[in-house]
């Protein structure tokens, strides 16, 4: 089966494109490829889920497949995508299982695949198992009956992640009062834990998952709830969160949405923990006033493609501390491998205090660094990019920005979307250029 990984794993319509029978075949397959060269002593795969109501489906067909091969399941129920990262490690395992479509919507769900290290697969892994999900040839063993695997609810090992986060960050963060809209996700009772332990003061919204309703109008997509809760409220700032808890998106005092670099950028200046990291990692995607800022502060600024993935794979390449997407996946490679939103919101808070500060504050001298700039997502029903009048009205945008500002147009690998992203020194013409490609693309990819 080709071109079953997008950019975040596998992902789709739960029972109707990614059905028990796939999932089964994932788990026994991808157990498979990451096991048969065994590297921890361990004899167990670690799997968690989001809230959606698909997830106790897909993950027990999952750990059926795993079961199949001899492994043991070891299930921590819902919980956010980078604790079983990290538990992976901490528990010396032989790899993670997270049953998530992140911020899609609830009729989605997907499957993300962690080695033994904590780390996302590489392109060569996906490619193995897509090669294999068919096994025509029944090349894959199957244990006998008195040899396959056993399923264990092992939710308490959750405790030494908490314990990890309090020992990471002192009392500090408890001049802050915060905002939470956990997006009814994963983290919808794993962030007030751990801000209660922390003695942060904060409210929290959308954390009444019910299946349905996880990323709906809220969470790190839909900021509009988390702006109004800190206005009425009056609180310091708000942190939203993706439903599978990998991203983070914050709100300033003012109720102005702080994005993925401007994080990042606040992070690399003030971070205590990150003052002798000299590289930073982004993406394409970036706005050029971050990769300018970083370049003045006498940083290394590198670009990677879109995905966290390959921001990690840059991180590793260059030995950096710090690499991100706008988008929120954030990723601090001495803290944890994958994005870890609930962390990342923690060490923001540290930046923002020793900064001497308000987010708002930062927020001001941020908005005079940074060029203007519009992201639209196109919903189309393919996505041919190689299309001539699509190519043609780039070509022409491109033409009357200049070197004032660029353009970007990518097929998002996680949904049936294209997403155009404009950059220049004002934001009336860049928005004028944004809906222009935008029209275009909808008008020859769409069809009734």
């Amino acid at each position: 089966m080709k071109d079953l990984f997008g950019t975040d794993g596998v992902r789709g319509e739960a029972n109707i494109y990614l059905t028990p029978e796939l999932s089964f075949k994932l788990g026994r397959v991808g157990s498979y490829v990451l096991t048969k060269n065994r590297v921890a002593k361990s004899n167990y795969i670690i799997i968690a889920q989001d809230t959606r109501l698909s997830g106790d489906m897909l993950s027990a067909s999952i750990s059926s497949g795993i079961c199949s091969l001899g492994v043991d399941v070891w299930n921590l129920g819902v919980i956010p995508t980078p604790v079983v990262a990290w538990l992976v490690r901490k528990f010396d395992a032989l790899a993670g299982i997270m049953v998530s479509a992140s911020h899609n919507p609830a009729k989605d769900n997907g499957i993300k695949f962690f080695n033994h290290l904590g780390n996302k697969l590489d392109d060569n892994l996906e490619a193995e198992i897509e090669k294999l999900i068919d096994d025509e040839n029944n090349q894959i063993p199957r244990a006998n009956g008195t040899e396959v695997g056993k399923i264990f609810e092992k939710s308490d090992i959750i405790t030494s992640y908490i314990n990890y986060i309090e020992d990471t960050f002192d009392s500090t963060l408890n001049k802050f009062r915060v905002a939470l809209d956990t997006s009814h996700g994963a983290n919808y009772s794993f962030a007030p834990i751990m801000y209660d332990k922390l003695g942060i003061d904060y409210g929290v919204i959308n954390n009444s998952p019910d299946g349905k309703n996880i990323n709906h109008k809220c969470g790190s997509t839909h900021l509009k709830g988390l702006k109004e809760f800190v206005l009425k409220e009056k609180y310091d700032l708000g942190f939203a969160f993706d439903g599978d808890a990998d991203r983070l998106l914050a709100v300033d005092g003012a109720g102005r949405e702080v994005d993925g670099d401007e994080i990042m950028l606040i992070c690399s200046k003030y971070s205590p923990k990150l003052e002798e990291n000299n590289v930073v990692v982004a993406t394409v995607m970036s706005n050029i006033g971050f990769e300018k800022s970083i370049k003045e502060q006498g940083k290394y600024f590198i670009r990677a493609k879109v995905g966290d993935r390959n921001v990690f794979e840059m991180l590793e390449k260059y030995e950096a501390k710090l690499g991100g997407e706008q988008s929120g996946h954030i990723i601090l490679p001495d803290y944890n491998s994958t994005g870890d939103g609930l962390l990342n919101s923690l060490v923001l808070l540290e930046a923002i205090h020793k900064s001497g500060k308000t987010l708002k504050e930062l927020k001001d001298e941020i908005q005079t660094e940074f060029f203007p700039q519009v992201l639209l997502n196109v919903h189309v029903n393919q996505k041919n990019l190689d299309n001539v009048n699509i190519k043609n009205v780039i070509k022409i945008v491109e033409s009357e920005l200049g070197e004032k500002g660029r353009v970007l147009v990518r097929a998002s690998g996680t949904e049936q979307l294209v997403r155009v992203m404009v950059e220049g020194e004002e934001k009336e013409v860049v928005t004028k250029f944004a809906n222009q490609i935008a029209d275009v693309i909808r008008k020859e990819l769409t069809f009734i």
